[in-house]
């Protein structure tokens, strides 16, 4: 709650990173063509919230490299956050082609037609339900290529609280093979929680 601070510790940092981005800048004035520099700086930029340097390097390294699927992907990261959101369908669905066996990229494509079920609804023509039915393909697609990923199982079995009607008996089987995968006793307890949840949602309270 200290404004003074905080505007002391953020002046701090850009000074510690300046270097840093100074070094990137540098490295790309003498290699332009580098690709994979450019992918690294954008990265960079979007930490520091330099949102209109982070697009320019994105878009020149596509340029340079448009068979890199993680171009597509950071490029689809960040019209999925700063619109237009169509933008971040065809770029993560253009990451998948180039790389079908790459997990994160179905997981960020169905995360992001989930949060904007409207649009997706105009953009592919599909009812909600059918829209639904998208994410859950995506994520399973996901969950294949990771199978061992509680962190994926989790947000695919999380998916389902936000159908209408809540398809119990697919939620529920989504939270079991959470449970078969689950690393620790935290985790497993985590499930039973959601399994608790979803007998509340049911009314079975005892």
């Amino acid at each position: 709650g200290d404004t003074v601070r905080q505007a002391t510790l953020s002046l701090r940092i850009q000074q510690r990173l300046r270097p840093i981005r100074q070094e990137y800048e540098d490295f790309i004035r003498r290699h332009p063509d580098q690709a994979r520099a450019r992918i690294a700086f954008a990265s960079f930029l979007d930490d520091l919230g330099d949102e209109a340097e982070e697009v320019k390097q994105l878009e020149k390294a596509r340029q340079l490299a448009p068979t890199n699927p993680a171009v597509w992907n950071n490029l689809a990261n960040y019209y999925g956050h700063r619109g237009p959101v169509t933008n971040a369908f065809v770029d993560y669905q253009k990451a998948i082609s180039l790389n079908p066996k790459e997990p994160i990229y179905y997981e960020n494509l169905a995360t992001t037609v989930y949060l904007f079920r409207k649009d997706a609804e105009r953009f592919y023509h599909l009812s909600e339900q059918r829209v639904f039915d998208r994410v859950l393909a995506l994520y399973h697609q996901a969950r294949t290529l990771a199978p061992d990923s509680f962190v994926l199982a989790s947000d695919l079995a999380e998916t389902y609280y936000g159908i209408q009607p809540m398809r119990f008996a697919a939620a529920r089987a989504a939270w079991e093979y959470a449970l078969r995968i689950a690393h620790n006793d935290v985790e497993r307890e985590g499930v039973y929680v959601h399994f608790a949840r979803l007998k509340m949602m049911k009314g079975k309270l005892a």
